[in-house]
């Protein structure tokens, strides 16, 4: 790696060692990154897997909630509906 040369105010050096500069600065960046959050052992792939796994259970766990409570609001409307049906048929006797 050759010595960067000034000009004037800035620093010149070749395209080729800045890429390297910049690739060496953006993983020691990602390594701490890592290392603050507690991703940086020889199990981090697990880790980060697990935590993949758990999202998605998490995101199916959601999508079942929520088709839940439409499948309870459809079946009571239903419901009141077929009771409405019946009541205006008199199909329970004499009503009111």
């Amino acid at each position: 790696m050759k010595r960067p040369v000034r000009d004037g105010g800035r620093i010149v050096m070749p395209e080729a060692e800045f890429e390297q500069l910049l690739e060496r600065a953006a993983e020691t960046g990602a390594r701490r990154a890592l290392h603050e959050v507690g991703l940086d052992g020889d199990d981090a792939a697990d880790d980060i897997r697990d935590l993949r796994s758990l999202l998605g259970c998490m995101r199916l766990a959601k999508r079942t909630a929520v088709q839940t409570v439409v499948r309870l609001i459809t079946t009571g409307i239903l419901l009141a509906l077929m009771a409405g049906i019946a009541i205006k048929l008199k199909l329970f006797g004499d009503g009111p």
